[in-house]
């Protein structure tokens, strides 16, 4: 279902306010320019942000837009069990084709918690579910073994991964648990190339926000097998993966949106913070070197 370069999409606000009309355009043009699935309300998304209502209609308004030409991902972790099954649940009558998953962060469960965490979820969702491994935010790491054992136990449940751990060699220890159909994608652009080498199919991209065609491209040559042009792809692109986390994540990449897209709201959520005059520099250079600007 999901594979090739995958947006966690940043949301648009005006004075506070979900920005329907903004977001509408933002998936248009993400489906345009090739991306081959989105992710709304995930982690760029400001998701920890949100009353319930406002991030299941963010998921309703992607899903609307997007009409079934891309699967739409959405984030629906967290680290209450029954308000992640719940949130499963919305995210279904919402029109979404899947959910993302984190294990409990703040908590720090031990591996059978997070086993049963997610085995408590299983019994109960309505759509498949793709694991976020992304212990540099939650604390929690769902380790290789745990995650077999949580694939295994519930087949065609757990249908992938997006693995945000930077341990590559991971790819390889979970396919090798979970079997080949299971997906795995880069929660890390800068290392999506080796990722797709141990055998990754693809990337919950931040830089996907602010050049969806390139990240698609790249992924496109890594898929077709011209590793050259990949390579070369991933090199134009390089300086803006480390620019997006120059500062706390999405102010840069909400920066970088209004350089590529004039009119595009900057405005965050608190206690996120606009990117510094530093970040703005350096997202400034990537956009240029990448010619996007």
């Amino acid at each position: 279902m999901f594979s090739g370069s995958i947006p966690a999409l940043v949301t648009p606000f005006r004075s506070g306010i979900f920005a329907d009309e903004d977001y509408r355009a933002f998936v248009e043009w993400q489906i345009a320019e090739g991306s081959a699935g989105l992710v709304p309300c995930g982690t760029t998304g400001e998701a920890a942000t949100m009353p319930k209502d406002e991030h299941f209609e963010v998921v309703r308004v992607c899903a609307d837009q997007a009409k079934g030409r891309v699967p739409v991902l959405a984030g629906a972790g967290s680290n209450d069990t029954l308000v992640a099954i719940e949130n499963v649940k919305a995210s279904h009558d919402a029109g979404a084709d899947a959910v993302l998953m984190v294990p409990p962060y703040y908590n720090r469960p031990s591996q059978e918690g997070i086993f049963q965490h997610f085995a408590a979820i299983a019994e109960k969702a309505e759509l498949p579910i793709v694991l976020y491994n992304v212990p540099g935010r939650t604390v929690t790491d769902i380790q290789p073994a745990t995650m077999a054992r949580i694939v295994k136990a519930f087949p065609g449940k757990f249908i992938g991964v997006k693995d945000a751990t930077g341990a590559l060699a991971r790819v390889s220890e979970q396919r090798a648990g979970c079997g080949h159909d299971f997906t795995q994608l880069s929660g890390n652009d800068e290392t999506a190339l080796a990722f797709n080498a141990m055998g990754g199919t693809g990337c919950i991209s931040v830089t996907a926000n602010v050049a969806p065609k390139l990240c698609a491209e790249f992924q496109a040559a890594w898929a077709a097998g011209d590793h050259a042009l990949a390579l070369e792809l991933h090199d134009r692109l390089y300086p803006l993966h480390i620019a997006m986390f120059t500062d706390a994540s999405p102010g840069p990449v909400k920066y970088a949106m209004t350089r590529v897209r004039p009119g595009f709201p900057e405005e965050l959520r608190l206690p996120m913070t606009p990117a510094g005059e530093a970040s703005r520099k350096a997202v400034d250079a990537a956009l240029e070197f990448a010619g996007l600007v």
